[in-house]
């Protein structure tokens, strides 16, 4: 009996494990950087890597569904740039209102993973092959949308403000801190309330643990799965907005690359790349350390030819200590 309930808690401890040397790398790597150099630690700097992660933290989240769900998703960057400019065209170009605005853009990223999910569920398409396929197709239409150049909000001056207003600034005098950081951090509790305490988390872990199995057991494995697309467009969208309200325009060719930092955050929190396993607090975690990794760098004058290449050091030994920590189990 004592046998069967250490194996059964293992992969517990394993992912909480993975949680506590991710945040201890965070500490690590801050106190590195903070000793490096003076003007890293100060509070202006503190939060630039918190708006910084604000975008990449949100991506992330929705990530973290498909790789649990045991598929990828490499169309998150694009789409949040087509929900940015869907967004912008509709207060911008149509003088729309905000929240209508803001609507467009969470209902564009969601529609985008919706045909994510559609194709991959019913077309029986790999996910790498639909979701990149996805990702030109927002591009494009980010392009086609916009007439290949930004939209600036200047009829919409308040839309600034859903990123760099500050609500907790108006409550607490001198505490500035962003929208863009409070958004993430709610964003990240429904998230982990979703995986947790709901019958969509209960069922993206089975997907990414057994598909078959799943499906032998009466789960409807298309609806779910396409459901688990839909939430990370939905995500990406978010996203968009919050990009969009941050350089007040909405950037056409801006969001390539964001997938990977994304998918890099996920990863470096201890989501597993197989399916099945993986944590809203790790993610979180794992942005963090993107962006404190980037912005630490920066800071030190390191080259950002040089940056990308540690980043995808860190990418490739987050991927290796997953696998080494698998086959341990």
């Amino acid at each position: 009996m004592e046998t069967k309930t250490i194996q059964r808690n293992s992969p517990l401890r394993s992912a909480a494990m993975q949680q506590v040397l991710a945040f201890g790398a965070l500490i690590i790597m801050f106190v590195v950087f903070a000793v490096a150099s003076p003007y890293f630690a100060r509070f202006d700097n503190v939060v630039g890597i918190l708006l910084a992660t604000a975008v990449n933290g949100v991506l992330a989240l929705g990530v973290t569904f498909v790789i649990i769900s045991g598929g990828i998703d490499l169309s998150v960057g694009t789409v949040m740039t087509v929900s940015a400019v869907m967004t912008a065209v509709v207060i911008t170009n149509w003088q729309m209102p905000i929240w209508l605005g803001v609507i467009a853009g969470l209902g564009t990223g969601a529609l985008a993973g919706f045909t994510n999910g559609t194709i991959i569920a019913k077309l029986k398409l790999p996910p790498f092959i639909a979701t990149l396929g996805m990702l030109n197709i927002a591009k494009g239409l980010a392009l086609v949308l916009s007439g290949v150049k930004p939209i600036y909000f200047l009829d919409a001056p308040d839309f600034n403000n859903i990123a760099m207003g500050s609500v907790l600034g108006s409550i607490i005098p001198g505490f500035t801190i962003p929208n863009a950081v409070l958004i993430l951090f709610i964003a990240a509790i429904i998230a982990f309330l979703v995986l947790s305490k709901t019958v969509l988390g209960r069922y993206t872990f089975a997907l990414g643990s057994n598909e078959e199995a799943a499906r032998l057991s009466g789960v409807n494995v298309d609806r779910w799965k396409i459901a688990v697309y839909t939430l990370t467009g939905l995500f990406a969208g978010l996203a968009g907005i919050l990009i969009a309200s941050r350089v007040n325009s909405a950037q056409p060719a801006l969001g390539a690359g964001y997938e990977l930092d994304a998918i890099a955050a996920a990863v470096i929190g201890g989501t597993s790349l197989s399916g099945g396993e993986g944590s809203i607090v790790g993610t979180i975690i794992g942005a963090f350390i993107i962006s404190t990794l980037g912005n630490g760098l920066r800071i030190l004058s390191v080259p950002q030819e040089w940056q990308t290449v540690v980043t995808g050091g860190i990418i490739i030994l987050a991927v290796y200590l997953d696998i080494v920590r698998r086959r341990r189990k």
